[in-house]
Formats: C-alpha cells, sequence, structure tokens
C-alpha cells in the first residue's frame, strides 16, 4: 500500500506510529507551580545529543500554556524535569500513570510509586527506577498543525544528573538485559529490550 499522508488512511488506526518503532518510552516526572507532583510517560521520547547531553519528548497542545498531558506546562513553569526509562518491572505502573486526570491528581500515588528526591532539581524522581535523568528546561518547538491535531509541542532538556541502579551495573556498563526497557510499537502493542548483539562499525574490528 501507498498512503499519501494529507489524505485519509482508512484503517482502523494511525499506521505511522507502527513505523517508526520501537520508541523508548520518557517516564516525565515534574512539579506543577503550586508543588503538585506529576508523572506521565511519553514514547514520543528520545537522546538528542551526547555532549551535552540532552533529551526530548513531545506532547499534544495548541499552543503555549497548554498540554494535553500537564507535563510541559509544568516544565515551562518550573524549569525543570526528571526522566526515568521504564523497564518491564514496572510496566503496570507506568500504563497507570498514563490514565487522562485532571492536574491535581498525583500519578505517584495513582500508581502506587515512591518518589524519591533528586540531587540537582526539585523534580522528584521514580523510586525503584533502573535509570533516572535529572534535567533542566532548554526550549520548547511548537510543531505545525495536522488537518485534525493543532499540533504538537517538543521539550527539550540538559540532562545534569544520572541516578543508575547498582544492580544493573556490569564490568562498568549498563546491563541492558537486567532491567528490560519497555519500548512502544505503535497501536496498543509494546516490547522489551531482551535479544541484544554486539556489531563493531566498520574500522572498529579487532
Amino acid at each position: 500500500m501507498f498512503w499519501n499522508t494529507s489524505e485519509p488512511h482508512g484503517l482502523p488506526r494511525n499506521p505511522f506510529k507502527s513505523c517508526v518503532i520501537p520508541r523508548p518510552i520518557g517516564w516525565i516526572s515534574t512539579l506543577a507551580a503550586d508543588g503538585t507532583p506529576n508523572l506521565a510517560p511519553y514514547s514520543f521520547f528520545n537522546g538528542v545529543a551526547d555532549d551535552p547531553p540532552m533529551v526530548m519528548f513531545s506532547s499534544g497542545g495548541a499552543g503555549v500554556g497548554t498540554d494535553v498531558k500537564d507535563s510541559i506546562s509544568n516544565v515551562e513553569a518550573t524549569g525543570e524535569f526528571v526522566s526515568a526509562m521504564v523497564g518491564f518491572d514496572h510496566l503496570d505502573a507506568m500504563n497507570e500513570s498514563s490514565a487522562s486526570v485532571a492536574p491535581d491528581v498525583d500519578e505517584f500515588a495513582l500508581a502506587g510509586l515512591e518518589m524519591e528526591p533528586s540531587e540537582m532539581v526539585k523534580a522528584p524522581r521514580v523510586k525503584g527506577a533502573a535509570i533516572n535523568m535529572e534535567c533542566t528546561y532548554h526550549d520548547t518547538i511548537q510543531l505545525p498543525a495536522g488537518q485534525n491535531h493543532p499540533g504538537n509541542r517538543v521539550c527539550i532538556g540538559r540532562v545534569v544528573g544520572i541516578h543508575i541502579r547498582d544492580d544493573i551495573m556490569k564490568d562498568g556498563f549498563i546491563d541492558v538485559a537486567a532491567f528490560r526497557p519497555v519500548a512502544r510499537l505503535g497501536y496498543m502493542d509494546y516490547t522489551t529490550v531482551d535479544n541484544i548483539f554486539t556489531l563493531m562499525r566498520p574500522g572498529a574490528k579487532g
């Protein structure tokens, strides 16, 4: 099939979300301006630079100050956030925290999670998560509106501190198989990283 993306696809669900896969899930924790904790997962998330380390996540919203979830509004108000990586042991809690609830609802409590204080930002981190990245706000980019959508916003943060759980470290490296990161496949489908192989770049062999 061929789909001209400016026209209806005629399928049960949008196929684009199952074309760019797997997508890592950034579990974004923030504080509202009044101090209310917020936690929400984003599969439009990734690292975008390593020196300095930067991450981004994207969320729906009609413009500055609006957000389908509350994360970007909180980041813009407070200047910081934490991004946890979702391991398989937190799959159900991640899903619970994705519920659309009022801004004054604490998703940590909703998902049965504990918070831990961060070192360099005020936003809390997910206790027990394999990796938590403390971030300061860099910028928000408003993306174009679609046919049926007001346009997403991309929030970019600078990673200023990283917590890595001791049990997932092996010989100085992060052992991905030890915490099985969860990724989104589109539709209602997910996967975990449990099949790992090494491939050396040309010129780096031997």
